[in-house]
């Protein structure tokens, strides 16, 4: 009930503008044909950051770490830093707030997701692999 209550408001304050963000940054990535991976990945964070308590994003064990490297380099400089910019500014105007603070973190964890989401799978927090070291 915690969760859907603190997804209900997360949506409200900030979800919902960073949904958008990421929607729009994979509609001009797919203008490209190279494009068309890291939009698929932007879609995928958008449904993660527009309802994010209850999941987590774990590293893909099935993922070639060089090829992810390069990819999220890519992404870093197609996308990357301004959505992360975009999490930073939001959850730094959340902490003003002490009600907030707890939804400034989660867009602080979104920011850092947001750099290199690629190699990255969205879990539940009921799944064990989201504990799983």
């Amino acid at each position: 009930m915690l969760r859907l209550i603190g997804n209900i408001l997360w949506l409200v304050i900030a979800g919902w503008s960073m949904c958008i963000a990421y929607l729009v940054a994979g509609l001009l990535l797919a203008v490209t044909v190279i494009g068309i991976p890291f939009a698929i990945a932007s879609w995928r964070l958008a449904f993660f950051v527009i309802w994010p308590f209850g999941r987590t994003a774990i590293h893909d064990p099935n993922r070639v770490p060089g090829v992810s490297a390069i990819a999220n380099l890519l992404w870093f400089i197609l996308a990357g830093w301004w959505l992360a910019l975009g999490h930073i500014l939001t959850g730094t105007l959340l902490c003003i707030t002490i009600i907030g603070i707890p939804f400034g973190i989660q867009s602080f964890k979104l920011a850092a997701l947001a750099f290199a989401p690629l190699a990255r799978q969205i879990v539940s927090t009921d799944d064990p692999r989201a504990f799983a070291a």
